[in-house]
């Protein structure tokens, strides 16, 4: 398959190649905190899986609004109006299915090539890579 001159720009993930020596480390039975790929190392709360379930069972397995649907999207605008006093309306927030992926979707959408990206530190190792793709 041929990738863009572009895409060969981006580097293997240390942060993904350091998960992979930490997933090796505790099968071989060395007791370690794996703070590699910014995943919790507990399980998901069975309110969480519960409300999943319960979301199937009603037949949310359609696309939605792009933005995330209309009751989390309030549900987030409350919570950071109790939270951090800062009033923000439905119609102001985005959900994504990540931080970086929100990142990486921003850059795509306001960097050009030959623009001036600063990225403050410390950062995810993956940030300058989508500021390469970005242009």
């Amino acid at each position: 398959m041929k990738v863009s001159e572009r895409s060969k720009l981006v580097k293997p993930s240390v942060t993904l190649a350091l998960a992979a020596k930490a997933q090796a480390m505790r099968a071989q039975g060395v007791d370690l905190v794996n703070f590699t790929a910014g995943e919790p190392d507990f399980d998901t709360p069975q309110r969480i899986k519960d409300a999943a379930v319960q979301a199937l069972k009603k037949g949310m397995t359609k696309y939605t609004d792009v933005r995330g649907i209309e009751p989390l999207r309030e549900a987030v605008a409350k919570k950071y109006l109790k939270e951090f006093a800062l009033q923000y309306s439905k119609d102001e927030v985005l959900v994504s299915c990540g931080g970086k992926h929100a990142l990486y979707n921003i850059f795509q959408a306001t960097i050009d090539p030959g623009d001036e990206v600063i990225i403050p530190s410390p950062y995810w190792v993956s940030y300058s890579d989508m500021v390469l793709l970005a242009g």
